[in-house]
This record gives structure tokens, C-alpha cells and sequence, in this order.
């Protein structure tokens, strides 16, 4: 999108066609934004986004992070996924990585509640693996944390590619 007038001008399922994905199958986040068109501008708009998952309840949220695939072993995912992961090589696992990223999905699941999250933009498969690797050990509240602040960091992204 060129100008904030082109995204002023679509009508909702152009909008939720281009912004549907922002937060990882969540495509009510888009239809809420949606409704406080026009902007003013790209910030204005990517604010709006922010704050609506910001202003979600806690279960809303866990949905969210559950709406988010586990890294390299998931094989339905959105064509925002596979182009971030491909991006970091995830997809370009040895045997001994892939069993180390289902171990640790597996474990991560199992004491979180939901899958790992992790904005790969810039970051090898070997910085990611150490990152899992490190955040398993965090207490739940910390990890929640964390992992919600991830959310936001590809929100961003995605708005970033969408709007640049």
C-alpha cells in the first residue's frame, strides 16, 4: 500500500484480505481496526492494531498465541509463516535440529499452554534454537510476557510489509 488513502478507501474484505494476517489467524483484530477507518496515517493504523491486542482479555490472548504454529514442524501454516521461518533457514534443518525443535516444541507446550513465538526476522535457525532453548527454563508469567511481546513484534513486522 502506497498511501494511507488507498488503505482509507478499501472496503472490509479488501481490508481484511490485505490485513487479516497481521496477528496470526486472527482476523476479528482486522475487522475491529477496520471499523475506526479512516486514519490519519500508517501510524495511526498500526497503533490501532497494537492496542486492540493489547486490549484483549487474557483469554483472547492465549487464543492469539495458540492461533501461532510450532516452529519447523508445523505443516499447516500461513503463507506469512512460511516465508518468515524459510527466511531464518527453519526450513533448512538437520535431523539433529529437527529433533531438538520437536523436543522442544513438545516441552514448551506442555509447561506454557502454547507454542513457542519467536519474530525469526533477522535471526539465523542457530539464534532461534538457543532462544527456545533459553526461554523453556522462564517461570509461566515471564514467558506469557514475553511471548506477547513477540506477538507484537511480528504484528509490527507484517504491518511494516504491508505498508512500506
Amino acid at each position: 500500500m502506497d498511501s494511507i488513502k488507498e488503505v482509507n478507501n478499501l472496503n472490509k474484505s479488501d481490508f481484511l484480505s490485505i490485513f487479516g494476517n497481521v496477528f496470526e489467524k486472527t482476523e476479528w483484530i482486522a475487522e475491529n481496526v477496520f471499523k475506526s477507518a479512516p486514519f490519519k496515517n500508517f501510524e495511526e493504523l498500526a497503533l490501532k492494531f497494537i492496542s486492540t491486542f493489547e486490549d484483549s482479555t487474557k483469554e483472547n490472548i492465549r487464543k492469539i498465541l495458540n492461533a501461532h504454529p510450532e516452529l519447523v514442524v508445523e505443516q499447516n501454516l500461513t503463507k506469512d509463516s512460511t516465508q518468515e521461518q524459510n527466511s531464518s533457514g527453519l526450513n533448512q534443518c538437520t535431523t539433529y535440529e529437527l529433533k531438538e525443535f520437536k523436543e522442544l516444541n513438545l516441552r514448551y507446550k506442555d509447561k506454557f499452554g502454547f507454542p513457542f513465538i519467536i519474530a525469526v526476522k533477522g535471526k539465523s535457525k542457530i539464534d532461534i534454537l538457543e532462544n527456545f532453548r533459553n526461554r523453556v527454563n522462564n517461570l509461566e508469567e515471564k514467558e506469557f510476557i514475553e511471548a506477547t511481546q513477540q506477538v507484537k513484534e511480528i504484528a509490527s513486522l507484517r504491518l511494516n510489509k504491508i505498508i512500506k
